[in-house]
């Protein structure tokens, strides 16, 4: 299976998911909240992969990752940013330096 299917399938859930249900669906709940509390949840993932990463194990560290994907992508959806934008923003810096792409968002 490939990466950019498991997302794309995952960022169509999503989408089906904020109209539902608070009371049977978490990005429902989520979107509920609004974006401030998605935003702090994104965070709280990243912060939680971040430790993973220092101090858990490797299983640990995927199992946070896939939390941090899931919420950046209801985080994107709810401001209504497809995946895509996303993917090509990603080609676009495809062969760029790192450095010269930190350098040019700069000037």
């Amino acid at each position: 299976m490939e990466v950019s299917d498991t997302l794309s399938r995952l960022e169509q859930v999503i989408a089906e998911r904020r109209s539902a249900s608070p009371d049977s669906s978490y990005v429902a709940q989520l979107n509920a909240k609004g974006l401030p509390k998605i935003a702090q949840k994104l965070g709280e993932e990243a912060t939680e992969a971040v430790i993973a990463a220092l101090s858990g194990s490797r299983e640990e560290l995927v199992g946070e990752s896939a939390d941090v994907l899931f919420h950046l992508l209801v985080l994107l959806s709810a401001k209504d940013i497809p995946l895509a934008d996303v993917l090509a923003e990603l080609d676009r810096r495809d062969g760029v330096s790192g450095l010269d792409e930190k350098a040019a968002r700069s000037e």
